[in-house]
């Protein structure tokens, strides 16, 4: 949690660099009506705080040759004694594995997988995901396309009273 309260300036900063966070100082200070000295101090603070997390490249998968993007619904072996923690150790070594979230319904896990096609995700569900003994049961979900893709936390930006 957050030791200041956020107004309505902070959240304006959130909002355009969460749209583009390669914007100049300059140039968001003039967005949101500040001078670059505040603006930057103002940048820095949420940063310090913990609310800005870090900044990143979106890299378009595709272009680099990423064409088979996958979601796993992972079922676990509870039976296995600390069979949750066994397996996040596992698969955090999996570098084709982009995003890992505990849920809940049909499964336990589900898991993104990024790789070049589907030879390879073949390989890595058969001679490594299957291969770790915590795992009951994986379904496969294959993304066919992606039709929204946002990076912008849907809030209310406008209104500081709603944190």
């Amino acid at each position: 949690m957050i030791d200041f309260k956020l107004d309505k300036v902070d959240l304006r900063i959130l909002r355009i660099l969460q749209e583009s966070s390669k914007i100049t100082n300059l140039e968001l200070s003039k967005r949101i009506g500040l001078s670059p000295a505040p603006t930057l101090e103002r940048v820095r603070k949420l940063e310090q705080s913990g609310v800005i997390m870090s900044y990143h490249a979106m890299v378009d998968p595709q272009v680099i040759g990423l064409n088979v993007q996958t979601f796993v619904l992972v079922s676990l072996a509870w039976q296995k004694e600390n069979a949750l923690n066994q397996f996040l150790d596992k698969i955090k070594k999996i570098h084709e594995i982009t995003e890992c979230y505990i849920i809940t319904g049909e499964a336990d896990v589900l898991i993104k997988i990024v790789v070049k096609d589907i030879p390879t995700y073949e390989q890595l569900l058969f001679k490594t995901l299957s291969q770790i003994e915590e795992i009951e049961r994986l379904k496969t979900l294959m993304a066919l396309s992606m039709v929204k893709q946002s990076k912008v936390l849907p809030f209310d930006y406008e209104n500081p009273d709603a944190l």
